[in-house]
């Protein structure tokens, strides 16, 4: 008896004591408004609406976990559900949590991580783009900067005194055939039987300073049954259907604070080649921010936008300009205005907030927002 209950009371002593070495935090945010959009559609008609994807930040709800291993090492995941705040309905697709879904260990060499996770060209435009995945952001004019996520991966991040290496790589970039991100079709993997069909993968090298921060990234896809290249320039999307086929994006970015101002700017040169009706298609894309704290609880910032797609003859430029007021540290309020210029055969859309908003050829666009956001 004496025995049984020492034991009971050394196993309760290492479940306080393994409780203890863990956490796991719950946080999310629920960001909305009300947007105005002019000619959204080739009879110029206008749109009042509640955007369906983001407003200034994407809404989500996640759980983040790390457990201490000793020696250094731990395990941690994350699992994160993206939703749209106007129907509760959720996004990438319908998955539960289709933002990010991975497991993996922690040391001083880096991060391993397994599951559905952003590739490393997300992670490499993180500071330097200004507005990041706003509505009236670079989303608007390439939609997978802001979602690049893929399935099956298999990803490394390290920092080294200020350089940050990472890579990552995907057997099938879409699993369920909902479609990965936007504009890409679906490229169901991992297809026995071909080793390149629905692959991804990504390089990234960071460097980061109290005052500056310079990045690269290259990011390639392979086609497969059902992939998709979009430019979003009014162009129907083509199929790249091939193995062979590659959807590629090198980029270069860098931003500096400056007496209190921080100013970003990159390049994304994209380079699509298909054996297919589509053939090879190059765009580049340019952003150049600003980000100033005129109080603590008050920011300005904007950004400017030029994309040039070569063989569609299309080009767009945008400014999209942003102010915020923060109420406290996790609810703030947000004004937003846009505009868009079309060359004469470009549709771009100056909204990323859920489709429904392509003009007709050469039209401008103009789009306005007020909204509020939670962060918990």
């Amino acid at each position: 008896m004496r025995v049984g209950r020492i034991a009971g009371s050394i196993a309760a002593l290492f479940s306080v004591s393994a409780f203890a070495q863990n956490s796991v935090t719950l946080y999310g945010v629920m960001d909305t408004g009300v947007e105005y959009v002019s000619h959204a559609n080739a009879a110029g008609d206008h749109l009042v609406r509640m955007p369906g994807i983001t407003g200034e930040l994407p809404s989500r709800w996640g759980l983040r976990g790390v457990e201490d291993l000793g020696a250094a090492l731990k395990a941690v995941f994350v699992l994160e559900s993206g939703f749209n705040v106007r129907a509760g309905d959720s996004g990438q697709g319908g998955r539960l949590f289709g933002r990010q879904a991975f497991v993996g260990l922690e040391g001083p060499w880096g991060t391993l991580s397994f599951g559905r996770q952003y590739t490393t060209s997300y992670w490499a435009m993180s500071d330097a783009d200004i507005l990041g995945p706003d509505i009236y952001g670079i989303g608007s004019l390439d939609a997978f900067l802001p979602n690049g996520r893929s399935d099956n991966t298999v990803a490394y991040k390290g920092k080294f005194y200020g350089m940050t290496v990472g890579g990552s790589y995907s057997f099938g970039r879409d699993s369920t055939g909902t479609g990965n991100s936007p504009g890409q079709g679906t490229c169901f993997g991992p297809v026995p039987g071909d080793v390149n069909q629905c692959r991804e993968w990504s390089a990234m090298l960071k460097y980061d300073s109290t005052y500056f921060g310079v990045a690269t990234a290259y990011d390639e896809q392979h086609g497969g049954t059902n992939a998709a290249a979009n430019f979003f320039d009014g162009v129907a999307p083509f199929s790249i259907a091939s193995g062979s086929d590659k959807d590629a994006r090198l980029q270069a970015n860098g931003y500096v604070n400056v007496m209190g101002v921080k100013l970003g700017g990159g390049w994304v040169g994209r380079r699509v080649e298909s054996d297919g009706p589509g053939g090879s298609v190059r765009s580049n894309l340019f952003y150049l921010g600003a980000q100033y704290f005129v109080t603590p609880a008050f920011a300005v910032d904007g950004e400017g936008y030029r994309v040039i797609v070569q063989q569609h003859d299309t080009r767009a430029t945008m400014a999209s300009l942003r102010a915020t007021y923060f109420l406290s540290k996790r609810t703030a309020v947000y004004g937003n205005l846009a505009y868009l210029w079309n060359s004469a055969k470009a549709r771009f859309s100056v909204s990323a907030g859920g489709g429904g908003t392509t003009p007709g050829a050469g039209m401008g666009q103009l789009g306005a927002i007020v909204g509020v956001r939670h962060s918990f």
